[in-house]
């Protein structure tokens, strides 16, 4: 029963992560990282179906397989110079460019993508 606990335990984990996020809510995501005045993380990466994407960082796809959970990819936008501190990427949360609330919603509709 004990070497069960663990197994039961990541199985709760992974089903809560693919929880179903209400469709408003990825849209607010989407359009903070598309707003060119707000997330703007089209000016560096490629995403989805975004408008002239830029190339400096990474495509935003398949992020599960990058991050090991959505805690980890909030983090990273949050401020990218704790993990990498020659990064281009802006401290979005130290600097105060979006609130929790926007990171929060940003990383919802980021962790959605395929």
């Amino acid at each position: 029963m004990k070497r069960f606990l663990p197994i039961l335990l990541g199985l709760l984990v992974a089903c809560a992560e693919v929880a179903e996020i209400p469709q408003e809510r990825l849209s607010l995501g989407k359009k903070l990282a598309f707003d060119r005045n707000k997330g703007n993380c089209l000016a560096c990466h490629a995403i989805d179906d975004g408008e002239s994407p830029g190339n400096i960082g990474p495509p935003l796809v398949v992020l599960r397989n990058r991050f090991k959970d959505k805690p980890q990819l909030r983090e990273q936008i949050f401020d990218a110079t704790r993990f990498n501190p020659e990064t281009s990427m802006p401290p979005f949360g130290k600097n105060n460019i979006l609130s929790a609330e926007e990171i929060d919603q940003v990383v919802d509709y980021l962790w959605s993508l395929p």
